[in-house]
């Protein structure tokens, strides 16, 4: 079977990529790591990731990404991503959580792009801050924006900015008593129409039975074309990474025929 290769064409402190790991099926496994232990005040950083034709990738990291304090003077802290997955290539992004540490001052931008054939299996999961310090939406600011395109045509426009000292998270209008979020794009590029509402069905079902009001809600919802998009409010971030395998898991059969394999970490 043949063998995705990592090539590294320029890397710069603190990012590090570490060496692929070959999965069973030809995937590369690759470990995004930042030297520093945590994003500072100020940081500007930026990965740009191109999977090619035929190509399968699966990027996670080697720990949550922790956001420190932001230091007054300096400006916010930025991580942009630019993604491009080539025709009939598939890239699994996997990471650990991101969590903004009180006083944290952070803005995450990424654009993606789907060629011909293109999958896509893109978690993210955001902490309301360091639960065991009670650190709960401390943070100042946190400002996300997500572009995702298939062919060069939008799929799913992304625009959140929270500041929880201006309007507080915990309101019925947004978070209510759940503390911890996760999004997860589930793409393939020129799969039939009519696959997508019998996939979201079947995840829905799922979502439904580890829903429990007040602890945990899952919802599943069908995007313009080519995938569809899970989200999820919980009280504890627990729990979300096994979910999130579980769709992942489910929706990997349907769209591949195959079983994923769980990133193991490096340290």
């Amino acid at each position: 079977m043949p063998h995705t290769r990592l090539t590294v064409c320029a890397q710069q402190p603190p990012l590090r990529v570490v060496r692929a790991f070959h999965l069973g099926d030809g995937t590369a496994l690759t470990h995004l790591h930042n030297l520093s232990g945590g994003v500072l005040g100020g940081d500007q950083m930026e990965f740009d990731i191109e999977v090619g034709p035929r190509a399968r990738a699966q990027l996670t990291s080697t720990g949550a990404t922790r956001v420190y304090r932001h230091r007054a003077g300096m400006p916010d802290a930025v991580q942009r991503m630019q993604v491009q997955v080539g025709a009939d290539a598939l890239l699994e992004y996997l990471p650990d959580p991101l969590i903004p540490f009180a006083g944290a001052r952070y803005q995450q931008a990424t654009r993606i792009d789907l060629a011909p054939g293109a999958g896509l299996f893109w978690w993210e999961l955001v902490a309301p801050g360091r639960d065991a310090r009670a650190e709960i939406f401390a943070f100042e600011r946190l400002q996300t924006t997500l572009d995702l395109t298939a062919e060069g045509r939008p799929l799913a426009l992304e625009r959140a900015c929270l500041e929880p000292q201006i309007r507080p998270l915990t309101s019925l209008v947004r978070f209510g008593p759940y503390r911890h979020m996760a999004t997860f794009y589930i793409c393939r590029v020129g799969l039939e129409p009519d696959r997508w509402p019998a996939l979201e069905a079947q995840l829905n079902n799922i979502a439904d039975q580890m829903s429990r009001p007040g602890e945990m809600l899952w919802g599943v919802s069908t995007l313009p074309a080519h995938g569809l998009v899970v989200r999820a409010l919980s009280y504890s971030g627990r729990a979300l990474p096994g979910g999130l395998a579980q769709f992942w898991r489910i929706a990997r059969r349907e769209l591949y025929g195959q079983e994923p394999v769980l990133p193991r970490k490096v340290y």
